[in-house]
């Protein structure tokens, strides 16, 4: 649970640091479902020719070398489905322990103690594994793979949601550190608003709007989080290191409330005055989302964001 102090720092300051929230066995079963999810990816990479046999049966030694073949895991590995194109076959992932992760009893309850206790699992979610820099080809720009630019997480979603209680959960599977890409933030002031957004290399805020010098690192250890109010700017640093760096962005919102990406399937993770209408069995997200996929793969595109490119603040 959050002390009085730390829930006051998260107003105040809009972002906060916490470390422990996901235990050792949460963790544990997250990695292996993973890891059993790319050894089935992988040998259906090495049956099309497209990767060798792996050199050794590591996790990381057949990420690095998917993506250097040109294998696309990072989709098939998604917690959700795409802000582009969805056709009938879009792959994702929907497993019992990351299930489990979402739904995690201390995550829950600190998320409680910030919104309430109406608690719906947001769906603009993701798992962001990210290689070293000197291994991105020259073309990548997804924000889930490379570094992430400055954004402010309510002008990511639709206008919908403007008004939404919610709070964003960075969960960190391996070490966040400053050498591998952490966070950074800007302390959200007392008066902050939503900054004009681009679509530039990803959807970020416009130039001229971020100190960049007064922006704070936030290192944190697996099993951690960071948790963001929306309209904090924040970014990513660029991984340096030689190694992968993991994490999951999830977000909560107030039940009833808009999600700010209607067409995709949120849950209530908890409910004090409605227990029974929480969602308890895995099985049932997955068929979630894939309802919405065979929905949205009839439908005409639904754009996810909402800037435009020709707008002042991107001229």
């Amino acid at each position: 649970m959050l002390s009085a102090s730390e829930i006051e720092a998260f107003h105040r300051q809009g972002f906060l640091v916490v470390e422990d929230v996901l235990d050792a066995g949460c963790l544990q079963a997250v990695r292996a479902e993973y890891s059993d999810l790319l050894d089935r990816l992988y040998a259906g990479w090495q049956a099309e020719g497209r990767v060798g046999a792996p050199v050794r049966d590591d996790f990381w030694r057949k990420l690095l070398t998917a993506y250097e073949a040109g294998c696309d895991w990072f989709q098939p590995m998604d917690i959700s489905l795409p802000g582009d194109e969805i056709a009938s076959d879009t792959p994702m992932h929907f497993g019992p322990a990351v299930f489990d992760m979402v739904r995690a009893p201390r995550l829950l309850d600190i998320v409680e103690q910030l919104i309430g206790g109406e608690i719906t699992s947001n769906p603009i979610q993701h798992v962001r594994i990210k290689p070293p820099a000197t291994t991105l080809s020259d073309g990548e720009a997804r924000a889930h793979i490379t570094s992430t630019d400055w954004h402010q997480d309510r002008a990511v979603a639709l206008s919908e949601a403007d008004q939404t209680d919610m709070v964003t959960c960075w969960l960190a599977i391996t070490d966040a550190t400053v050498e591998n890409g952490c966070l950074q933030v800007l302390p959200k002031a007392s008066t902050q608003e939503m900054l004009p957004h681009c679509p530039l290399r990803q959807t970020a805020i416009a130039p001229g709007y971020v100190a960049e010098e007064k922006a704070v690192p936030l290192p944190v250890p697996a099993g951690g989080m960071v948790l963001f109010h929306p309209l904090t700017p924040h970014a990513s640093l660029v991984n340096r290191t030689d190694g992968f760096r993991w994490s999951f962005d999830l977000r909560f919102h107030v039940t009833g409330q808009p999600s700010g990406r209607s067409h995709f399937p949120g849950f209530v993770a908890r409910s004090r005055s409605a227990p029974e209408t929480e969602l308890h069995n895995w099985q049932e997200w997955k068929a979630m989302w894939e309802a919405a996929r065979a929905r949205l793969a009839e439908r005409p595109h639904i754009a996810i964001h909402r800037w435009q490119s020709d707008s002042p603040a991107c001229a």
